[in-house]
């Protein structure tokens, strides 16, 4: 647990190269991600052993430090801070000092300033120089490996989708207490205004939409938002396309993210041939209107026969193979996590969320976090003389039960290699109940994401919220028992849980004592 946000940011700017190092911050909902000038300056042990630190994760494009959900907000302003504190601090070092190496003097607190010239060179130095370069090529080389389309494109998607999430979970749960007052009957004059409240933002979604990916892409993001606008605009009703009238928000998201893609490519296209006193007038004006025209005659319709499609996928899937699809959802969905891909499901959630009110492949993939909290629990368990993994297992649980999973991932499962597997076990199983239920006629959806676990009963929707509620409860008790006990029985050596040291001799046994060993005193 993190009770200093400012210390825990101070001891991870210096860790991450120092200020110079650091060229971007952003955070999600439980990672600091950073972009860095150079990878190499980077030391992963270190801070894997800041206290609160539950992981490092290394996507190619950004650098990502697993702090936790609640505290990563604090932590990244803290950070922020310290860092333009830190370059404001370089640059006016660099403005006033005028040392006898013609103005630039390199110090213990400025890792940034490099010696222009080396004196004379030392076989260890040249060493250390070819394993320099040696570092160098391996680094690129796992960059290009990692710098695939796919990963590329998953991330971007992961970047525009992302900033939603707060707003997702704010209306979800608004839309929740409204549904709750209307079946209750209860304060008739409120809900009209809580149900507008809930739908504003899903009602202007396209727009956020239009506004981040021309941000992601390198465009003007409000030309992205006034693209992405037509999308939603009531006007369209009066367009046809392909022989049929448009719908107001037809095809959603992902004609919203098309077309700010598309705007941007315009935009880009006038900037680099247009002169600087036409660019004004010109580019603006070009972006809206090709981009426009094009989004209402093309990309509206084929984005709309896509969301219809998999709304219709996403239907056939749980109803016909539910108990086979949720055995595989549930199962695999901690590896996307790990990898942090699985925010690239966003889209098609939210896709679900317009389309039907609701999405149904959520709770499915929330009984992930179920096995992983069952297996977090056979740990606790089984090592009971680890006082420093069940302390934890104490402080990542309450966040696991939640649905945030990565806590438990970085800092419990992951490390000790066969609980993350057992722990997809259990999330299979879970999963398996909620599809076996979708098959039987009882469909579980939700009406927002974000929340997970037992933060998600009051967004459930589907049938009656009672039945609903008690499938969705099924699941995460399964997910919870098969992921104990196939981590007790399966997930552990079988020395596990004795104790770490002989009570004749008082001598430790790490041969006994798997994964990873807590820090010594310091």
């Amino acid at each position: 647990m993190i009770k200093d946000p400012h210390a825990t940011a101070a001891a991870l700017l210096p860790l991450v190269g120092g200020p110079a190092n650091v060229t971007s911050v952003a955070h999600c909902m439980t990672r600091l991600r950073l972009g860095l000038a150079d990878r190499s300056r980077v030391d992963d042990e270190a801070l894997r052993a800041v206290p609160g630190v539950l992981g490092v994760v290394e996507d190619g494009a950004s650098y990502q430090v697993v702090l936790g959900p609640g505290v990563v907000g604090r932590v990244t302003a803290a950070f922020e801070a310290l860092l333009a504190a830190g370059r404001i601090g370089t640059a006016d070092d660099r403005a006033d000092g005028d040392g006898e190496d013609g103005g630039k003097t390199a110090g213990a607190d400025d890792a940034s300033v490099i010696p222009a010239v080396a004196p004379a060179v030392s076989p260890a130095a040249d060493t250390a120089d070819a394993l320099a370069r040696r570092g160098a090529e391996l680094k690129a080389r796992q960059k290009a490996r990692n710098a695939t389309p796919l990963k590329t494109a998953l991330r971007r998607v992961a970047d525009i989708f992302v900033p939603l999430i707060p707003a997702l979970i704010g209306c979800g749960i608004v839309a929740g207490i409204a549904g709750l007052l209307t079946n209750l009957r209860w304060l008739p004059g409120l809900t009209p205004a809580l149900t507008a409240l809930s739908s504003a933002f899903m009602a202007l979604i396209a727009v956020f939409v239009g506004h981040n990916t021309a941000k992601e892409f390198g465009g003007t993001p409000v030309l992205g938002g006034a693209v992405a606008a037509v999308v939603v605009y009531p006007g369209v009703a009066k367009v046809t396309a392909f022989g049929t009238a448009l719908a107001p928000g037809q095809g959603g998201v992902l004609g919203a993210l098309a077309a700010a893609v598309l705007g941007t490519y315009v935009e880009k296209w006038c900037r680099a041939r247009l002169p600087g006193t036409l660019d004004v007038l010109l580019t603006p004006t070009l972006t809206v209107l090709v981009s426009g025209l094009l989004t209402l005659y093309v990309l509206m319709y084929a984005a709309g026969e896509v969301a219809t499609a998999i709304g219709t996928a996403a239907d056939w899937l749980l109803t016909t193979t539910g108990a086979l699809a949720g055995l595989i959802l549930g199962g695999l969905f901690l590896p996307l996590v790990m990898l942090g891909l699985h925010q690239a499901l966003i889209p098609i959630h939210t896709t679900l969320i317009e389309q039907q009110g609701h999405t149904v492949l959520l709770p499915v993939l929330a009984m992930a976090g179920a096995g992983q909290v069952g297996a977090a629990a056979a740990v606790y368990v089984r090592l009971r003389h680890d006082t420093s993994l069940r302390t934890t297992i104490r402080s990542a649980l309450p966040a696991g039960l939640l649905g945030v999973g990565e806590p438990l991932i970085y800092g419990v499962s992951l490390p000790l290699g066969r609980p993350f597997l057992t722990a997809c076990v259990g999330g299979a199983a879970g999963g398996a109940f909620v599809g076996l239920f979708a098959m039987l006629g009882t469909e579980v959806g939700a009406t927002a994401i974000g929340p997970s676990g037992w933060a998600l009963f009051p967004l459930l929707a589907g049938g009656g919220w009672a039945v609903t509620a008690g499938v969705y409860g099924g699941g995460l008790l399964t997910g919870y028992a098969v992921g104990f006990l196939a981590t007790y029985f399966f997930g552990l050596p079988d020395g596990a849980g004795r104790p770490v040291c002989d009570p004749e001799k008082h001598e430790p046994r790490p041969a006994d004592r798997p994964g990873p060993r807590p820090a010594s005193p310091r």
